[in-house]
């Protein structure tokens, strides 16, 4: 298939990397030149994605930063007219750009899904980017609404996905999506970047070991695509945010007072909602 990928940092440059090593015929968009330009002169991509070359990709993935991405629609829409293409999009956040895209998609004839590949590294740009970056990950897709059920159209999208290797499909809405990214991922990055201040820190060496490498990991971040991406679902993140405070001062109380009891019986609630959880999802879900 001919696949046309618009953006290519860690995420694009990954998938421009899986679907060539696959086989398959890779064009592609980025706004720094020189990067095209690598990116062709490596065997990655097999040209730039012209106007005239949007009909004729079987797919093509986005992956811009969610009001670039929408940008892009807004200007490039009018060129994807086949009904055989599906664009989707690889935005953190899915409540704009699927309404964006849609829309796009009803007038031009085109097919739009929403996605967020739950993949990637501290490190961004094409020269971290790794065709093997989405093994065994899970792909979040937003399907149109009158096609959640639909197994045959969904099928179709595990298929134009498969070069990637995901491990797993989970199809969601994006109101769904925004709010369980804002705690499982969003809160996540909020937490290590903010722990990581403490002026203690500046000494941690040979103090520290699993824990303190597990819970500062993502503070290592692209601190201009997240920014977009906290503003852009701020209602959500700021929910899980108070509820995240709420908790902490209940264990500031119980630390403050000196009271054992209350201290070891919110340690337990923490430990047994975790092995909870953990045992739930060990029984593996369909994909």
């Amino acid at each position: 298939m001919t696949v046309g990928i618009v953006g290519l940092g860690l995420i694009g440059g990954s998938f421009a990397k899986s679907y060539k090593n696959a086989g398959h015929t890779v064009l592609a968009l980025d706004t720094d030149d020189s990067i095209l330009e690598f990116a062709i002169m490596s065997n990655v991509v097999d040209g730039k994605l012209e106007n005239d070359k949007f009909k004729e990709c079987d797919l093509i993935l986005i992956a811009l930063y969610p009001t670039v991405a929408i940008k892009f629609l807004e200007l490039s829409a009018k060129f994807m007219t086949n009904p055989k293409t599906t664009v989707i999009d690889c935005c953190g956040t899915k409540k704009n750009i699927c309404i964006a895209g849609f829309e796009a998609a009803k007038q031009y004839g085109f097919t739009f899904v929403g996605g967020h590949p739950m993949a990637g590294t501290e490190q961004s740009g094409f020269k971290f980017s790794d065709a093997e970056l989405f093994e065994g990950a899970s792909m979040i897709i937003i399907p149109p609404e009158d096609k959640v059920n639909d197994i045959e159209f969904l099928n179709g999208i595990k298929t134009l996905l498969a070069p990637a290797k995901f491990g797993r499909m989970t199809v969601s809405n994006a109101e769904e999506h925004d709010k369980i990214i804002a705690f499982t991922s969003q809160m996540a990055h909020l937490v290590s970047n903010s722990f990581i201040k403490s002026p203690v820190v500046s000494g941690h060496k040979g103090f520290s070991a699993g824990s303190y490498n597990d819970l500062t990991r993502v503070a290592w971040l692209n601190e201009e695509m997240w920014t977009e991406l906290f503003m852009e679902n701020k209602d959500n993140l700021l929910h899980e945010l108070d509820l995240f405070i709420t908790s902490l001062r209940e264990y500031r109380t119980a630390i403050m007072s000196g009271s054992h009891g209350k201290l070891q019986d919110l340690l337990a609630e923490g430990k047994l909602l975790k092995e909870q959880v953990d045992r739930r999802n060990s029984g593996g879900e369909n994909s």
